[in-house]
C-alpha cells in the first residue's frame, strides 16, 4: 500500500510540457495549504523542483516558476486528489488548464495523503475534505497575491475518487452513511465508528462554486435521492472497469444512473488509474499495478489528450473562454 501511495507522487515526473507553459507558484509554507498553482504564463518551460515538497527525491515539474500572471478575470478551477494521493497527480489537466487561461489550485488534503494517513480511514474526512477546498477558496480569493486576476464569479470545481465525492458535497450532497453501514463489515476505521454509533460531520456546501468536473467518484455514500439536490452542472467521468476505492465498475454506474438533470456523461473502457497521468517507463517498471491499464492496449497518454481537451472545453463553456 505504501509503495502505491508513493506511486502518486512519482507520476510528476511523467509527462513533458504541453505546448505552451504554465506558470507554477508552489504553496509549501502551511501544511494545510501544501500544494501549488498554475496559471497562465508567457515564459518558456522549464523544470521546476518541488523542493520541500518531495516525497523520496527531487521531483520536476514542466512549467515557469513564479511567473508573472498573464492576463485578466481569469476562471479559477481548485483540484481534490483522490484517497491517500497528493496535489499533482492531475498536473497534466492542470496544465492544459493553465494554458487555456485558468487559474488552477491543488493542495493535499492533511490526514489523507501519500504521506498523511492520520484521518483516512475515518469518518473525519468527510468533513476534513470539504473543508479543505473552503479553505483553499478562501486563499486564492482573499489572500493570494495575485487574486486580484481572479473573476470569483468564475469558479469550478475537479475531483477524483474520493474527491470527487467530495465535490458532490460542496454541491449539496449530504452523505449517506446509513447505506455504508449497511454495507460495510470492517472491524475498524469508519465502519467501526458508524456501528458505534460515532456520528459523522456535517456535510459542508461552497456556493462560490458554479461548476465541475466529477471523475470516477467513490459511490459508497451517493444515492439518487441525495444527488437529487445538487443544482450546479456538472461533468460526470466513469472507468468502466473500476478498481480500488470505487469497485469493479458497478458502483458508479449506478450513480450515473442516478445523476439528477442531464449532465454530460463519459464512460471510458478502461480502469480507475486512468485518469491518473500517464506514468513514465520508470513509474511503468516500478509500480506497474497503477501503470498497467485494463484492458492491455489502453492507450492512457492518448485518452488523456481527449480528456484533457473535454475538460478544457467545458470548463471553458461554462466559466467562459479565456
Amino acid at each position: 500500500m505504501r509503495r502505491t501511495l508513493w506511486a502518486f507522487a512519482v507520476t510528476l515526473l511523467c509527462l513533458g510540457s504541453p505546448a505552451e507553459a504554465a506558470g507554477i507558484q508552489l504553496l509549501d509554507s502551511d501544511p494545510a495549504l501544501s500544494g501549488a498553482i498554475w496559471y497562465p504564463c508567457a515564459a518558456e518551460p522549464t523544470h521546476v523542483a518541488l523542493g520541500s515538497l518531495s516525497v523520496a527525491f527531487d521531483y520536476d515539474l514542466k512549467g515557469v516558476k513564479d511567473c508573472p500572471v498573464t492576463g485578466t478575470k481569469l476562471p479559477l478551477v481548485v483540484f481534490s486528489h483522490g484517497r491517500g494521493g497528493f496535489f499533482g497527480q492531475h498536473h497534466d489537466t492542470a496544465e492544459a488548464l493553465a494554458d487555456a487561461g485558468f487559474v488552477v489550485a491543488a493542495i493535499n488534503h492533511p490526514g489523507d495523503t501519500y504521506s498523511d494517513s492520520s484521518r483516512r480511514d475515518t469518518l473525519s474526512v468527510w468533513g476534513s475534505r470539504p473543508a479543505d477546498m473552503v479553505r483553499l477558496l478562501d486563499f486564492m480569493l482573499k489572500d493570494w497575491k495575485d487574486r486580484a486576476v481572479i473573476d470569483p464569479a468564475k469558479v469550478g470545481f475537479f475531483g477524483f475518487s474520493l474527491g470527487g465525492a467530495t465535490g458532490f458535497i460542496l454541491m449539496g450532497t449530504r452523505p449517506d452513511f446509513a447505506r455504508v453501514a449497511s454495507l460495510c463489515k470492517e472491524t475498524t476505521g469508519g465502519c467501526a465508528e458508524l456501528h458505534n454509533g460515532v456520528t459523522p460531520p456535517e456535510p459542508i456546501r461552497d456556493e462560490r462554486i458554479r461548476t465541475a468536473v466529477i471523475v470516477d467518484p467513490a459511490p459508497g455514500t451517493l444515492t439518487r435521492e441525495n444527488l437529487a439536490v445538487v443544482k450546479v452542472p456538472f461533468q460526470f467521468w466513469r472507468s468502466q472497469f473500476g478498481g480500488p476505492g470505487v469497485g469493479d465498475g458497478s458502483g458508479t454506474a449506478r450513480v450515473a444512473d442516478g445523476l439528477p438533470g442531464k449532465p454530460e456523461i463519459h464512460v471510458v473502457p478502461a480502469g480507475h488509474f486512468a485518469f491518473l497521468a500517464p506514468c513514465s517507463a520508470e513509474l511503468a517498471a516500478a509500480i506497474p499495478r497503477i501503470c498497467t491499464d485494463t484492458p492491455a492496449g489502453f492507450d492512457r497518454a492518448g485518452f488523456h489528450r481527449e480528456f484533457n481537451a473535454a475538460v478544457v472545453k467545458y470548463f471553458g463553456e461554462q466559466l467562459g473562454e479565456h
